[in-house]
């Protein structure tokens, strides 16, 4: 039998990020037991390369250092060569993500690990250029100085002694819980955590640090806004507003096409990290969309809307699925490979498309100069002056103005889309989707019932092709047919979340029903009640130097925030409080860290927060609901809002526990029918409900007289 680390096996995976990958003259492997065992045998060590498709310095470092010959010979010779796509196998990512951070104070991708055969690490660190530059060593020499360090007995037992110092850093920050019994956050936990990130923001160009590159921190905006209802505190609500506006009106967003980039290079959210990112675009649509709640600004509401309508053009899959980024590069008019080529403009190119006037309107909003402010002169597109100024410079109306860009914005949109475009990496990954199908459910809630439709295609997709309903459990990502990989806590958690959420925009008790399915099985594979805390990783899952936990909001939210998030939304519909006793006992675990840190933790703060003040609550007995109620529910912000549709009598609702198979009706259903043959809301907040009323607005008004703290 040949040796399958003898060749590239790269174009056996679906990854698009590995198949990138396949004709590379380095013999990749992909992390099994075929790599893994020939390591132990040949007493070879590893070289981990982890990235994702979409990711520039990733291209960047194969271009450079994994298409040369000479690299490869060396990486052929002396190591087991193993890719991992990180959107695949989060797990590995979080594991050596950890270790780099805390031996360097950095991480991000390609991320380079070094381990010994057992999958320890010993040397670490992101891009490195195959020639030393700028204080980092050059990848060939490094390579082979390992190589050489390898085979030394002296040097190879301080590697060992390295790489199980360094498995104990992942163990104890990965692995490691407080000890049960302390208290869980208490009342002021979201008090506490607003002021602390008020003391982070940047005053001048929104975001948090005053210095660049500049993340969305939807998390943190959330706690923001959530502290604002609960106080009337106008600066909590000006923060968030600065921030949106920051985001909305930069470069981070593409004003052409809809949808979000990355992130920001530098301080004032002009150039961008040109990817386009799945989990991005929902996210952010979410806190846009309880922006335009909380201010009625409609500019969010745009943002909303065209981020939605990219995502349904440009990320969905024909069967319903969301597909996971787009690349940060693609070919400029000389044909070569650039990052941000598809999206940048010179007053040149936007004039060969709109007449001479309309050009100047265009380059004056969207800052389009001969100077430029990307690089080779081009433009990144932000929003560089209003439409009230531009009336009054060009003697028009405002109405006029907004008419004449919005249809030359059409017509740059048309002349783009004959670029060459970016790849797209077309995995359907199961948590990813959840985040997804949670935005488009509330904006059915908040905008338009439509946006209902793409969710439930979604889950329709992911229910088919990535969960086995007699095992109850989930894959994690489907690729051109191909379904691999056992899901991990975020995509039982993301997606639980997102079916609870369409449930709650359409009344689909189906939806709920999965809900609950899956966090019975977060129950069951993820919950460890002896440590009592949810791990990532099931417990019957691969066999890794450390069994990570995900408590931090990372590029996507945490994901065992998410989970204590939706288990208090499915506890109103459990008949048990095992729900309720997982966050307690979560919570309480945590509490220390949560209090200590809460800008780490602003996914756990709100969770917290959610626990100490109770849900407010809308049971909504009717076949459908009204679309008046639709309207006043979605432009009314309610932070911890539970909308529990059932249907208006007895009868109908036995049905429903039948399908649920619930073998008496939860709480927040139970004596609910509806009264005079009328759609009716039941409203409840801090154990305490209103009568039944025909008004939605009484109902709300009842949930909003709360004294401010």
């Amino acid at each position: 039998m040949s040796d399958p680390t003898a060749r590239n096996r790269l174009d056996e995976e679906a990854s698009p990020y590995l198949r990138q990958h396949a004709d590379n003259p380095v013999n990749w492997q992909p992390w099994d037991d075929a790599a893994l065992s020939k390591a132990r045998e040949e007493d070879k060590p590893i070289f981990l390369s982890v990235g994702y498709s979409a990711c520039h310095w990733c291209h960047v470092m194969e271009d450079e250092s994994f298409e040369d010959d000479d690299v490869a010979e060396v990486l052929n010779e002396h190591f087991v060569p193993i890719k991992v796509d990180r959107e695949e196998r989060p797990d590995l990512d979080s594991i050596y993500q950890t270790v780099c951070q805390a031996v360097s104070g950095r991480g991000g991708w390609p991320l380079s690990v070094w381990l010994t055969p057992e999958g320890k690490p010993f040397y670490v660190g992101t891009y490195f250029p195959r020639e030393p530059r700028r204080n980092m060593p050059g990848f060939l020499s490094l390579l082979e100085n390992v190589a050489e360090s390898w085979q030394d007995p002296e040097q190879r037992k301080e590697m060992a002694n390295r790489a199980d110092q360094w498995t104990r850093v992942a163990k104890d920050q990965l692995e490691d819980v407080e000890s049960p019994g302390e208290e869980a956050p208490g009342d002021d936990v979201l008090s506490e955590a607003a002021t602390s990130l008020m003391r982070s923001v940047d005053r001048e160009y929104g975001g948090f640090g005053n210095s660049g590159p500049k993340f969305p921190q939807e998390a943190r905006l959330h706690v923001l806004l959530r502290s604002f209802d609960r106080s009337g505190r106008d600066g909590f609500r000006e923060v968030v507003q600065q921030n949106l506006d920051a985001m909305g009106g930069g470069g981070l967003y593409d004003h052409v096409g809809g949808g979000f980039h990355r992130y920001c290079t530098d301080r004032d959210w002009t150039v961008p990290h040109f990817e386009k990112m799945l989990y991005d675009n929902a996210e952010l649509s979410r806190i846009f969309l309880a922006g335009y709640q909380v201010t009625g600004e409609e500019k969010y509401r745009d943002r909303v809307e065209e981020t939605l309508d990219f995502v349904t053009r440009e990320l969905q899959h024909p069967e319903g699925g969301f597909f996971s980024t787009l690349d940060a590069q693609s070919a400029n008019e000389e044909g070569e490979q650039e990052e941000g080529a598809f999206y940048v403009w010179t007053p040149e190119q936007v004039q060969a498309v709109l007449d001479d006037e309309d050009a100047e309107l265009f380059c004056e909003r969207y800052g389009v100069t001969n100077k430029g402010n990307f690089e080779n002169g081009q433009t990144v597109l932000t929003i560089s002056a209003s439409i009230e100024d531009l009336a009054e410079e060009h003697d028009l109306s405002d109405a006029e103005v907004e008419a004449r860009l919005a249809d030359a914005k059409a017509a740059i949109f048309e002349a783009r889309e004959e670029r060459p475009r970016p790849r797209r990496d077309e995995k359907v990954l199961a948590g990813w989707n959840g985040l997804m199908i949670s935005a488009f459910a509330e904006a059915a809630i908040v905008l338009d019932e439509g946006y209902a439709a793409p969710a439930a295609r979604a889950l329709d997709f992911v229910r088919e092709h990535l969960w086995d309903a007699s095992s109850k459990r989930l894959t994690r990502r489907f690729a051109d047919g191909d379904v691999k990989g056992e899901g991990y806590l975020e995509d039982y958690a993301f997606l639980a979340r997102g079916a609870f959420d369409l449930y709650q925009a359409t009344g689909d008790h189906d939806s709920l029903q999965f809900a609950l399915d899956l966090a019975r099985t977060i129950e069951t594979e993820f919950w460890d009640s002896e440590e009592e805390t949810v791990f990532f990783t099931p417990a019957g899952g691969e066999d890794l130097v450390a069994r990570p936990q995900e408590l931090r909001d990372q590029s996507t939210p945490s994901s065992l925030g998410v989970t204590l998030d939706v288990l208090l939304s499915l506890s109103h519909f459990s008949l048990d409080d095992e729900f309720e006793s997982v966050v307690e006992s979560v919570l309480t675990t945590h509490g220390g860290r949560i209090e200590s840190s809460p800008l780490e933790y602003p996914s756990l703060v709100l969770a917290a927060d959610r626990w100490n003040t109770g849900d407010r609550e809308l049971t909504v007995a009717a076949d459908e609901l009204p679309d008046d109620w639709r309207g006043a529910i979605g432009d009314t912000y309610l932070p911890a809002r539970v909308l529990a549709m059932r249907p208006p009598t007895a009868d109908g609702l036995d049905g429903w526990l039948a399908d649920l198979d619930l073998d008496t009706a939860p709480p927040i259903w139970a004596d609910r029918d509806a009264t005079d043959d009328q759609p009716t809301v039941y409203a409840c907040r801090d154990f305490s409900c209103s009568p039944p009323t025909h008004d939605i607005a009484e109902a709300l008004a009842w949930l909003g007289d709360e004294t401010s703290d």
